[in-house]
């Protein structure tokens, strides 16, 4: 089992044991850490939702994300990710949630926002937790590198303690 799947199993583990349910809503990842959910057997049991919001119309359209944080402080920021995941939680009624957004490359990035720059926001009814990450690597090792750290902040959120991978 990879480390992906392991860290997806524990989730479930931990969110099964708590009767809790998790939602995503993920643009860089593409739907990666509702597949990695998925491959868990018995995810529907705990997995309420995934939203793969690419564009700013969706990420509005489907997670109520204020048309006026793109052109404020554009889709990859605290704001944007936030908006996301609370989202996420409020539209499925998931007790937790989590929110990606990132420039994956190879092309995209900036001075600001170079290439491997990620947000990620976890949500819960307590809050919202978010952090800036700067992964290294080509495309696939951004999305990949997203992904645990996505898990492994849900993981630590399931246990009542505060997402710090970053």
């Amino acid at each position: 089992m990879d480390d992906i799947t392991q860290l997806a199993a524990t989730l479930g583990h931990r969110l099964l044991e708590s009767g809790a349910q998790v939602s995503t809503a993920e643009s860089c990842t593409g739907g990666g850490i509702a597949e990695a959910i998925t491959r868990i057997p018995g995810s529907s049991a705990w997995f309420e939702a995934g939203y793969v919001t690419y564009s700013n119309r969706q990420k509005t359209q489907q997670l109520n994300v204020p048309e006026v944080l793109f052109s404020q402080v554009g889709a990859v920021s605290r704001e944007v990710v936030e908006a996301m995941a609370q989202g996420a939680r409020l539209n499925s009624a998931a007790q937790f949630s989590v929110a990606v957004s990132g420039v994956a490359g190879p092309d995209g990035g900036s001075a600001d926002k170079p290439v491997g720059t990620v947000w990620i926001c976890w949500g819960a009814a307590q809050g919202l937790i978010a952090q800036r990450f700067q992964f290294a690597g080509d495309r696939d090792a951004v999305r990949r590198q997203t992904v645990k750290a996505a898990l492994e902040g849900l993981i630590q959120l399931s246990r009542g303690e505060i997402p710090n991978q970053g």
